[in-house]
């Protein structure tokens, strides 16, 4: 009878010689390593010869052998059979427990390379769909086409990053992308903005604190940091932080420990940290307002929002999305945006970006009557920036005496009544009050 240790070396070479088999795409391979198997079987009870069949076939196995199953994850993926002399058939329920001890191991193997092979798989396909991953981001135009690729290759690898872009650009939602898209997506997502809180309850924020750190300090309270253990902290504006929490900061990403304020137990920290700015850091670094080494630490990817003036084919799309959601809040049916309201969204600027657009669809939403937005339900500045820019020199100018004689001669004509004149002048009373004001008429009137 073999000692414990030849036991213990037979098993972990049955399960190396299974897995071996499972991986084996040579049918020459196959048979070799089959027959090592049934070798090591062999060391182990009394067999004559016997087959290992993977898969759901049946690949001719003797009908008086003892035959044992194989299953990955719950399902028989396999057979393990052994057959015996005469001499042996008295003995056949014992050997039927060695070969059921057997196949346990040969199962273990078998899951292990069904599950490398399956995590392959899915590898290929997330490669293959990289191009097209959600990242919950609107727009199709090549800029933001880019960002989405650059955010689903930086999201599974776990490395600071920093978001850039102006104000209203949506870094945070790119901050919210890469968590969803990352190993940490089960975890918490904790944003912070740098700039909304003074030096000294922003780290306290930020970090934590003890009963009785400073006045007011009843209790202790987790910080940001602690509070996203496992997730990932968003700071925004980072720009903003003081040089003190810099250097704190600086610490977390070196050494991944931290305290709380007024503590003296340093505690470790597991997280990833997505850091966002309007501002130029490598700038602020020159004129010493930034500390170089944390730009660095901060820096290791650098994503870059564009402004919604490099990509127009996106205003539209982004209308209705926004449109859509805030009809559904205000519970009011609005199905779409007029051709002439689109031709006054894709012509402005929007220096305040995706945040503006959004604030001016809300407005439309709440204030107008239609069942379309209208020009008139936009705000003025987007209908004046497109006024002003619709005719330039001489026949601007002449285009704006004619608009001040016809409307002064409405008000003349309508006894100064507002709605009359407007509807005089076939023009909504709102469009005609910002022609008032555009037209320096007010004092006139």
């Amino acid at each position: 009878m073999p000692s414990p240790e030849d036991t213990l070396l037979r098993a972990c070479a049955l399960l190396f010689h299974f897995r071996a088999l499972a991986r084996s795409q040579d049918e020459a391979q196959r048979i070799l390593w089959e027959e090592q198997i049934i070798r090591l079987i062999g060391d182990l009870v009394p067999c004559s010869g016997g087959a290992v069949v993977l898969g759901s076939g049946n690949d001719d196995v003797p009908a008086d052998c003892v035959a044992v199953p194989l299953y990955i994850r719950d399902e028989i993926g396999g057979l393990l059979a052994v057959w015996f002399g005469p001499e042996e058939t008295d003995r056949l329920a014992g050997h039927r427990e060695t070969l059921s001890a057997i196949a346990t191991l040969a199962s273990s193997a078998l899951e292990n390379v069904h599950d490398v092979e399956r995590l392959r798989s899915e590898n290929t396909l997330l490669r293959d769909r990289l191009d097209t991953v959600d990242t919950g981001m609107v727009g199709e135009s090549p800029p933001i086409r880019n960002l989405q690729r650059m955010i689903a290759r930086v999201a599974p690898r776990d490395t600071s990053v920093l978001v850039m872009g102006e104000s209203g650009t949506g870094k945070e939602l790119v901050a919210q992308a890469l968590h969803r898209l990352s190993p940490r997506a089960e975890k918490p997502f904790v944003a912070l903005n740098c700039a909304a809180l003074t030096e000294t309850l922003l780290e306290s924020e930020l970090f934590g604190h003890e009963r009785g750190a400073f006045t007011g300090a009843v209790a202790q309270k987790k910080g940001k940091l602690e509070m996203a253990e496992g997730g990932t902290v968003f700071l925004d504006e980072i720009g903003e932080l003081a040089p003190l929490l810099q250097a704190k900061l600086l610490r977390v990403l070196q050494q991944r420990e931290f305290e709380r304020v007024g503590g003296t137990r340093t505690m470790k920290l597991d997280v990833r940290v997505v850091a966002a700015t309007n501002r130029d850091l490598a700038v602020e670094v020159r004129r010493g307002a930034f500390r170089e080494d944390l730009y660095h630490r901060l820096n290791v990817v650098a994503l870059r929002v564009p402004p919604l003036r490099e990509r127009p084919g996106d205003v539209m799309p982004l209308a209705r999305y926004f449109l859509e959601r805030c009809a559904a809040r205000c519970r009011r049916r609005v199905a779409g945006i007029s051709p002439e309201a689109g031709r006054y969204l894709s012509a402005y600027a929007w220096p305040g970006n995706v945040r503006e657009l959004e604030n001016a669809i809300e407005r439309a939403v709440v204030l107008g009557q239609s069942e379309v937005v209208l020009p008139e339900d936009l705000p003025e500045t987007i209908l004046d920036a497109a006024a002003a820019a619709a005719v330039p020199g001489a026949l601007q100018t002449s285009v704006t005496q004619t608009k001040r004689e016809l409307i002064l001669a409405a008000f003349r004509e309508c006894g100064g009544d507002h709605n009359r004149a407007a509807a005089r002048l076939k023009i909504h009373p709102n469009s005609l009050r910002r022609l008032l004001r555009m037209l320096n008429l007010r004092e006139s009137l």
